[in-house]
């Protein structure tokens, strides 16, 4: 075996929220060996939220295109993917290629190793055949990937995750997408903008299950004028492929297709990670962490392993509270405010980390308040990139009546507002705010519509800032937007 390299910090996994860390932790002039066996940068940029962005963007301008007759003539549209997959691989992925990744990593002073890196032992990790022994801690970023359900005959068939369904140069005739979430919806509505004739099958009694109702029912309703055909409460029991067509075989129903699209959800792969050399459960769908992403001793988790919402901003903002704690924990180790002389270098979304003194936390960090931030989800927002997209933020109208809230809901809709009649065609959308009757405040929301993602920023600052409602009330907005929907939603609260 190798003797270990003594170093100061390890990052395993160099997705987003890893990256962020190492990134930042080099700079500050720490000796960082971050450690990523695929693409540096994750999902997100190479087959996530980027490059699926850049499809919707070019899905949307067919659809607007296509509105021009309704409000100043006329216009003819003849669909060409040639160009989107072209600039996916020359704008957004480099054609898979992390090198500009790797690059910007080692040029802040890290230094990258690719392979898969597993913990042995407190802040021990092996790679390859080296062995690095951390001093002040290991940084756990892997991230997941697509959960396949364990359906009769599916693993022996071609099937698309996200991954082809992104690298896809030449559209298929057809195609099923098994799992009507956000992932799902979006690539489906893409597709089928392109003149690919796509069906949804969702197991769930409505697609975007986890988002409020009115949200499901607009973006079935957006995706059927598309042509795509839904079907929810649906449960695939047996898929075949032979050899040019999927059959997927649902409750007595059969379904056929060119290619199978399984978005179905994602899973942490734990027991890749060797944490039962340092007590840890990897037997888990996630890996737990408190509020300042503190696994266990010397171990702190970042992005989507930690099941807090795969969401490259919900990556970045833990990255944050990461390197914020881990660079206090690295002070109190050396003795003395501040002995690092690079504390400050957390500023901005992370804050300064301060001198306070307090008891030691398992991860190694003070626990005194103040000190470094600790992660607060009560003002998550999401945004569904569907035309029309559906952004949300907190709890849903259902979740705070669980939670024994005294709710009152206020609903616009968005075509009622000047905005909206101004906007015509293509102006489908709401705003319902969930509010807490008892303490004045909105503690969830949905902003869907033609902007979306954009309202809800609003939204989120009302949440996460506990902002009394009879101050929402008393705003000025702007006019014509649509985010002055908020303040008739705001007056129809009840």
């Amino acid at each position: 075996m190798a003797e270990p390299e003594l170093v100061d910090v390890v990052v395993v996994g160099l997705g987003v929220g890893g990256e962020e860390v190492a990134g930042r932790l080099a700079e500050a002039g720490l000796t960082v060996v971050g450690i990523e066996r695929d693409l540096v940068g994750g999902e997100c940029p190479y087959w996530g939220c980027v490059p699926s962005k850049m499809m919707i963007r070019a899905a949307n301008a067919l659809a607007e295109a296509h509105r021009v007759n309704e409000l100043a003539g006329s216009a003819q549209v003849q669909p060409d993917w040639a160009p989107v997959a072209k600039r996916i691989r020359a704008e957004a992925t480099d054609t898979w290629d992390d090198k500009v990744a790797v690059d910007r990593f080692t040029g802040k002073g890290g230094r990258f190793v690719r392979g898969s890196g597993r913990l042995d032992g407190p802040n021990r990790v092996h790679v390859g055949d080296q062995v690095f022994q951390a001093r002040y801690g290991v940084v756990l970023g892997t991230g997941t990937r697509p959960s396949v359900p364990p359906i009769d005959g599916l693993a022996d068939t071609p099937y698309w995750t996200n991954h082809q369904a992104i690298e896809v140069e030449e559209l298929p005739a057809s195609l099923l997408v098994l799992g009507g979430g956000a992932i799902g919806l979006e690539l489906a509505q893409v597709f089928a903008r392109f003149g690919v004739r796509v069906t949804v099958i969702e197991a769930a009694d409505r697609v975007l299950a986890a988002e409020e109702p009115e949200a499901s029912a607009l973006a079935a309703d957006a995706l059927r004028a598309d042509g795509v055909e839904i079907h929810t409460g649906v449960k695939a029991g047996r898929v075949g492929h032979d050899g040019d067509t999927f059959t997927v075989h649902a409750d007595g129903a059969e379904f056929t297709g060119e290619k199978l699209l399984v978005v179905t959800g994602r899973k942490a792969h734990l027991d890749e990670l060797g944490l039962d050399t340092v007590g840890v459960d990897a037997g888990q769908r996630y890996l737990p962490v408190n509020d300042r992403m503190h696994v266990t001793r010397g171990i702190w988790a970042v992005g989507d392993l930690t099941g807090e919402g795969a969401f490259t901003h919900i990556a970045m903002y833990q990255a944050g509270i990461v390197v914020a704690d881990l660079l206090d924990h690295m002070r109190r180790t050396k003795g003395g405010p501040d002995a690092s002389g690079t504390a400050s270098v957390v500023g901005g979304a992370a804050g300064v980390v301060s001198a306070v003194g307090g008891a030691m936390s398992a991860g190694g960090s003070t626990a005194a308040p103040g000190s470094v931030p600790v992660a607060d989800y009560r003002a998550l927002p999401r945004v569904t990139f569907t035309d029309p997209e559906v952004g949300a933020v907190g709890l849903t109208e259902q979740q705070a009546r669980e939670r024994g809230v005294n709710v009152q809901v206020g609903y616009a809709d968005l075509t009622s507002s000047a905005r909206g009649w101004i906007h015509k065609t293509g102006n489908a959308g709401f705003i319902k705010l969930i509010a807490d009757a008892d303490q004045g405040v909105l503690v969830g929301a949905t902003s869907a519509g033609p902007a979306g993602g954009e309202v809800l920023s609003a939204l989120v600052v009302a949440v996460h800032a506990a902002v009394p409602i009879s101050q929402l009330r008393h705003m000025i907005y702007a006019y014509p937007t649509f985010h002055r929907a908020i303040e008739d939603a705001l007056r129809a609260l009840k």
